[in-house]
């Protein structure tokens, strides 16, 4: 039997070998979407991504026959024990093939690195961390993923519990087809809320969007302040946020909602960029760029996915809340239903959070993938 070892990765070529490892675990799996290269890069630069400001991380492979074959990271987010005082690192980016040998290998790296650097339990996986790609897809394999959503074999649940992890929580993602038409007692309610003209509902102004992502940010971390493991978003993250959002979406696509003057709620949907990469092998040229070209001029495809939205805390809980919510879903749907969008991804949404679940369910959305936090003591 071959034996495995696991490597660090240290270059950028070891970075390239890190990258091309789920290539060969998903080459029959027509629905895994390979992200492209250039932007996973980014995503491990040190210098680039401002989540290293923050947080150290380590990267490994697994190699057997001198092939990689396996991958983790192993990270540690100063902000998460600075809110926290857990002593809680974090594992991302797991991807090996059916064999229990490459798992455990790739799983005792990872803990050993985060032990060294003093920490008592892990969580994940975090790719890299909850604001980024979260959790392991353990229900719904049969479709592809949205935009930075994860996917899997299987067989990875499996390895994972094997090693000692159990469920530390699920996040759900729902999907809305937009030939439903909205219910009509929530559109009685929303008109009766909206008749004072107290609540006010307008598209994100690009020409200022330093202050609007500072808007958005507001209430993003007074809404979602106690949800579980929540960690705010840097300065840094939110100039990358600004940058993406002015480049990606429409103005319609994010909305920002008022009530009595007061900012109190927002939404974001995104286009599904897994639709622009599907059959591009993770590359640009020679096909990739003219098609990437196209669609961020013309910002359209044929699914999108909400990974933010925010309701503040007073709102919360109340008929005004109530209103806020479904008048940014209102809004989105009638700007993306005439436009040919078919159906739009909610997530993702804490398995507990039954508010939200309620709304999503209450204008027909449905669970169709379930990704599975863990945890475990080191």
């Amino acid at each position: 039997m071959s034996a495995i070892t696991i490597r660090p990765v240290i270059t950028k070529a070891d970075k390239l070998d890190f990258l091309r490892v789920p290539f060969a675990i998903f080459a029959d799996d027509k629905n895994w979407v390979a992200p492209l290269y250039f932007e996973r890069l980014e995503h491990l630069d040190e210098k680039k991504n401002p989540y290293f400001r923050h947080a150290t991380a380590q990267l490994f492979i697994a190699e057997k026959d001198r092939k990689p074959v396996g991958r983790i990271s192993a990270q540690i987010d100063q902000l998460h024990l600075e809110r926290y005082k857990d002593k809680c690192g974090q594992f991302g980016f797991l991807d090996a093939p059916d064999d229990p040998e490459i798992f455990a290998s790739l799983f005792e790296a990872a803990e050993n690195w985060l032990r060294q650097k003093g920490m008592t339990q892990v969580h994940g996986p975090f790719s890299f961390s909850i604001n980024d790609e979260s959790g392991l897809l353990v229900d719904g394999f049969n479709t592809p993923p949205n935009m930075l959503m994860g996917h899997a074999r299987p067989f990875y649940e499996t390895h994972v519990k094997a090693n000692g992890f159990h469920k530390a929580k699920d996040l759900l993602a729902y999907i809305r087809k937009f030939d439903d038409p909205l219910p009509a007692d929530l559109e009685r309610r929303y008109k009766w809320a909206t008749k004072s003209g107290d609540l006010e509902f307008r598209p994100l102004n690009k020409s200022k969007i330093k202050t609007e992502i500072q808007t958005i940010m507001e209430i993003f971390n007074d809404a979602w302040s106690k949800n579980w493991n929540y960690v705010p978003f840097t300065e840094a993250e939110l100039q990358m946020l600004a940058t993406n959002l002015k480049l990606l979406v429409d103005k319609n696509s994010v909305q920002i909602a008022y009530y009595k003057g007061q900012s109190a709620a927002f939404i974001v949907a995104m286009p599904n960029l897994n639709e622009w990469f599907s059959g591009l092998n993770g590359k640009l040229l020679p096909r990739g760029l003219p098609r990437l070209i196209g669609k961020l001029i013309t910002k359209k495809a044929s699914s999108f996915r909400i990974p933010l939205m925010g309701i503040k805390q007073e709102f919360q809980d109340s008929a005004i809340g109530a209103a806020l919510s479904y008048g940014l879903i209102k809004k989105i749907h009638e700007f993306h239903g005439p436009r040919g969008v078919k159906e739009i991804e909610l997530s993702w949404i804490l398995e507990d959070n039954e508010r939200i679940k309620n709304l999503i369910e209450s204008i027909g959305g449905k669970v169709y993938k379930t990704y599975r936090i863990y945890e475990k003591q080191l």
